[in-house]
């Protein structure tokens, strides 16, 4: 019966719902109570699958789209497309958050400095297993403890294959303590092999005497952007871009304490750990890894 009910369903947008019926022999409450079945059962499933993107939304506190909500939903069971989710997003008004498109350059060449080459233009300096080339950078971060300046300073270092973040450090000064604070807690984590490639910017603290000594100590290969070309370090910058955004979220830090504490839950206990990465086949840094070493046997 439910093969005529659609039928009549599909035929009612030319003929008449009571001519369809008479000739068919199917009792029109009949075919109605249908309809009102089935408007009830798919309300019930919009109903549920709102509730789901809402609950992913708000967990990942508004840095999912609907590409990493499919995903999540889809790692729980729930499989749903692309328009289902956005339509439900509409009607909740939930906007994820977008980073800003431009990451002004914090750091600058010292024109004394002996400048290293750009390892990574070399296909065989491209890494193709975690722990063998790691990018750095330095970004600001607002401040607004008073009887201090406006801006702390924070050094990250990203494993270029698993995107996973292994060393940062804040600091109310943009020396080259900073960056070598970030890469001695590298060290100590992941405990590099030689001939590990270290790649960032031309920046002065990378330039210094003391971190290219701690690099030769270790056996580690420096390399450097090109000068003057901002995409050699484009995975470093859009990083930085999508930190700032998801966690401060146009917010100002409150100190030293407060910059640290928050930035130590967003990166070790989210975006290392949770978030999903669209360049990573949406796993997190984290799981790739794991996901890595099960199957290289590591």
């Amino acid at each position: 019966m439910t093969e005529i009910y659609e039928v009549i369903e599909d035929l009612n947008r030319e003929f008449e719902v009571v001519k369809l019926c008479r000739i068919l022999n199917v009792s029109r409450s009949a075919y109605y109570s249908y309809i009102n079945e089935k408007s009830y059962v798919l309300k019930e499933k919009k109903a549920t699958i709102s509730e789901a993107v809402k609950r992913v939304f708000d967990f990942h506190k508004r840095r999912y789209g609907w590409r990493r909500i499919q995903v999540e939903l889809a790692a729980e069971g729930i499989h749903v497309g692309r328009h289902q989710i956005r339509s439900r997003m509409v009607e909740q008004n939930l906007v994820a958050i977008q980073p800003k498109s431009f990451v002004p350059k914090t750091t600058q060449s010292h024109p004394h400095l002996r400048r290293s080459p750009n390892l990574l233009l070399l296909e065989e300096n491209l890494p193709t297993a975690p722990n063998q080339v790691i990018v750095g950078d330095i970004t600001y971060l607002p401040n607004e403890e008073i009887g201090y300046d406006k801006w702390l300073y924070l050094a990250i270092w990203l494993d270029l294959y698993s995107h996973r973040i292994v060393g940062w450090h804040i600091d109310r000064q943009m020396e080259e303590s900073l960056v070598i604070q970030a890469i001695q807690q590298v060290i100590k984590r992941r405990q590099p092999a030689k001939k590990f490639i270290v790649h960032t910017d031309g920046g002065g603290q990378y330039g210094s005497g003391n971190f290219r000594e701690l690099l030769a100590l270790h056996g580690f290969r420096q390399s450097m952007t090109r000068r003057d070309n901002h995409y050699d370090n484009a995975h470093a910058e859009s990083l930085f871009s999508r930190f700032k955004a998801e966690l401060l979220d146009g917010e100002i830090f409150g100190g030293l304490d407060d910059a640290y504490y928050r930035t130590f839950e967003y990166i070790e206990g989210y975006y290392n750990t949770i978030r999903r990465h669209s360049s990573i086949g949406y796993l997190s840094p984290v799981k790739y890894e794991q996901e890595f070493w099960k199957n290289n046997g590591g």
